[in-house]
């Protein structure tokens, strides 16, 4: 039964979510560097209807129009991302910041709060500057590009689904830099010698992804010690990461099916939500990768655990799993949405990859929460209609199917939090329809019917739906102070720092006396290998002396080519025979 009455966190933020490269367009303006998806657009080959985002919705001179938009559809926050490029146009730690990008972002922000709404930022949404890439391999580079990424990342929220930029990006090429071992799709470059040693090739898809997500990982870690240590007490913030992943089922529940759906859920959320809460990386990944799959040293795991205040989730769809592939990337699992008896599990959107399933929203919310333990922040969740894009406005605009989605998934996350699950956030993807990667503009993600002729917004009835949703759910501005002021009390941010640092010095002892412990050992298997060899020499030196010495009825001494040596070394099998064959 659902629940009557929720009472969600007077903290929650309900709003809209979007990606700088998906919506501002602008690309060769105000001081903005290349990224590594400008080029990668570029190419009709790569984009599904051959088009590029060089302008996309034109975010980057309407975003007082989208502000507008926001504050209409009730939003107390919007989730966008940053442009790395914009901001450092190189994207290096000793490259110059572009002051006219630091200016727009201070603007649109000073805009959001004057309407009475959250900044929600995201630092790389996946527009990594391509200055980097080319410089020294970007995220196959894990040395320098955390040290890059750290300079910048210094508030919020460090990276968008970190699966997609490794395994879309380095194992299938469907999103840039495009590397792969597929040399149709990634060629290897005309002149080898020219570009960075790590570029020489097209890629490698079953060591490249696994490099770019540790990559990715420790990035996100070390920019959450500089926030931590220099920004949080002051600004009073939160930092995480988003995770993508949707829920999986066992398709049935025999011996070879049933175990899927977990290796499933380790491949694309434990990847980098077990390292960063729990400490590890699944075992079923080491499993399957052995020694492709790198390892942290002590120090990067005291960094990596713990580097998250929440869990962010990109969430849309749930799946079916079978026994049998071959996909790494999916943990060698098939996927379906079709059921042993042959109906479909949901309804079915634009991209093949999604169907509407809100029981498995829910399975998620729960199973995130009892494996982690920290509180969720649902940062993506939306639905893409079926050919929308191929119906004129007036029709497109009445998104039925996606209005059903939002209200069956908005009814399964209350549930979820009457059961138990602290939920503080919902962004639905999208406030725009926009550039949907890979798949150009076909598909529209958006509550709002972008024009992409005249760039004229439309509400669809999905907006006017969550705008109602809002209204009714989202806390009072009062009630959101009260509660933050609770949270964020000075002394208590700085009892739980120094609760942190007593833990930081108690794992420091525990890892001194270890390593203490280890040279313990060393030295003692040290003292036996010296005593086995003194033993061994005061053994040879008997043996020696006995045969240098002959008895007193011994015959005459044999020449040199017979020694009493030899001779022992033809009988005694624990002498090495030189004209010998066997061991």
């Amino acid at each position: 039964m659902a629940p009557s009455r929720t009472k969600l966190p007077n903290t929650f933020l309900g709003g809209f979510a979007t990606a700088a490269f998906q919506i501002e367009g602008a690309i060769d303006e105000g001081g903005r560097g290349k990224s590594i998806w400008d080029d990668f657009a570029r190419d009709p080959t790569r984009i599904d209807d051959g088009k590029n985002a060089d302008v996309a919705t034109d975010s980057y001179h309407r975003f007082k129009q989208d502000i507008a938009l926001l504050k209409s559809y009730g939003a107390n926050s919007y989730r966008f991302s940053l442009s790395w490029p914009r901001i450092i146009p190189l994207g290096g730690r000793n490259d110059p910041v572009n002051e006219a990008g630091i200016k727009f972002y201070s603007h649109f922000i000073d805009e959001l709060l004057a309407n009475g709404i959250t900044p929600f930022v995201t630092l790389y949404h996946w527009d990594l500057p391509q200055a980097l890439h080319d410089r020294y391999g970007g995220w196959l580079n894990k040395e320098e590009i955390s040290l890059d990424f750290e300079h910048y990342a210094r508030n919020w929220l460090t990276l968008n689904e970190p699966w997609c930029v490794a395994a879309h990006g380095y194992g299938y090429a469907k999103f840039a830099p495009g590397r792969s071992s597929d040399r149709k799709k990634s060629p290897d470059p005309a002149n080898p010698s020219a570009v960075h040693p790590l570029l020489r090739t097209g890629g490698n898809s079953r060591t490249e992804p696994w490099i770019v997500g540790h990559s990715l990982i420790l990035s996100h870690a070390r920019a959450v010690k500089v926030y931590r240590e220099e920004f949080q007490a002051r600004q009073k913030g939160l930092i995480a990461i988003t995770l993508n992943g949707d829920w999986y089922m066992p398709w049935d529940n025999s011996p070879e099916n049933a175990p899927t759906a977990q290796i499933a859920l380790d491949f694309h959320i434990g990847w980098f939500a077990d390292p960063i809460y729990l400490g590890r990386y699944p075992t079923s990944m080491k499993e399957q990768l052995g020694s492709r799959l790198p390892t942290f040293t002590y120090e990067e795991l005291a960094l990596v655990k713990g580097s998250s205040d929440f869990y962010g989730m990109n969430t849309y769809t749930t799946v079916l799993t079978k026994a049998g592939g071959t996909d790494e990337q999916q943990g060698k699992t098939l996927y379906t949405f079709t059921r042993p008896d042959g109906t479909q599990l949901g309804t079915q959107a634009q991209c093949g990859w999604l169907q509407a399933y809100a029981p498995g929203f829910k399975s998620l919310l729960k199973y995130v929460w009892a494996r982690y333990k920290k509180p969720i922040y649902v940062t993506e969740n939306g639905f893409a209609v079926m050919k929308e894009n191929e119906l004129p406005i007036e029709q497109a605009i009445h998104d039925t199917d996606r209005v059903d989605y939002f209200a069956n998934n908005l009814q399964a996350l209350l549930e979820a939090v009457d059961e138990g699950v602290a939920i503080n956030s919902y962004f639905a993807w999208s406030l725009l329809d926009n550039f949907e990667w890979a798949d150009g503009y076909v598909t529209r993600f958006g509550v709002t019917y972008t024009n992409y002729d005249t760039m004229e917004r439309t509400p669809k009835d999905s907006a006017r739906f969550l705008a109602k949703w809002y209204k009714q759910n989202n806390p009072s501005p009062r009630d959101s102070m009260k509660e933050k002021a609770h949270l964020y009390d000075e002394k208590s941010l700085q009892r739980r720092h120094k609760e942190l640092d007593a833990r930081e010095a108690a794992i420091a002892k525990k890892e001194v006396q270890l390593k203490i412990r280890e040279l313990d050992l060393l030295e003692l298997s040290l003292k036996l290998r010296e005593e086995k060899l003194e033993w061994r020499e005061h053994i040879v030196e008997q043996l020696e002396a006995a045969l240098s010495t002959p008895p007193a009825n011994a015959s005459p001494a044999p020449t040199a080519a017979s020694s009493p040596v030899d001779s022992l070394k033809s009988e005694l099998p624990y002498f090495p025979n030189p004209t010998s064959s066997e061991p």
